[in-house]
């Protein structure tokens, strides 16, 4: 049998993404109606940003991060005492064979983002990025 070139990569398959947004959505889903009987889990607001599955789908890894940023390591602790409830919900509702198991991190997408703008606003980078148009405003 001959190999795929587009699976070969390390980018993730056309499968791993979709059964990813799939699982995603769930989860969203889930934690906004507080479907899960943790009252400690549903006093928070919890986004689901990504979720990254291994090539053999057994493995979901969901990045999350809470409203406001504040209380991520416990919402963490959280959605890792409810895993078995949350993951027998995503293997119900997304019609999948087999229910991946949940694994939970938190998003330092927005973190990351922050960490960016800051370089780019100090002033030695403002200036070796400046605009070369010559009709721009200094």
């Amino acid at each position: 049998m001959a190999k795929n070139k587009f699976h070969d990569g390390p980018g993730p398959s056309q499968r791993q993404l979709r059964v990813g947004e799939v699982i995603r959505r769930t989860l969203s889903e889930v934690l906004a109606r507080g479907d899960i009987h943790d009252p400690d889990l549903n006093r928070l607001s919890i986004t689901v940003a990504e979720v990254r599955c291994s090539p053999d789908l057994k493995i979901a890894t969901a990045y999350v991060m809470p409203l406001g940023g504040d209380h991520g390591e416990e919402a963490i602790g959280y959605l890792a005492r409810n895993k078995a409830e949350l993951r027998r919900i995503v293997g119900k509702k997304t019609g999948l064979k087999f229910a991946p198991d949940l694994r939970f991190r938190l998003d330092e997408t927005f973190d990351q983002m922050d960490a960016a703008r800051a370089l780019f606003a100090q002033e030695v980078v403002r200036r070796d990025v400046g605009t070369t148009d010559p009709d721009a405003e200094d």
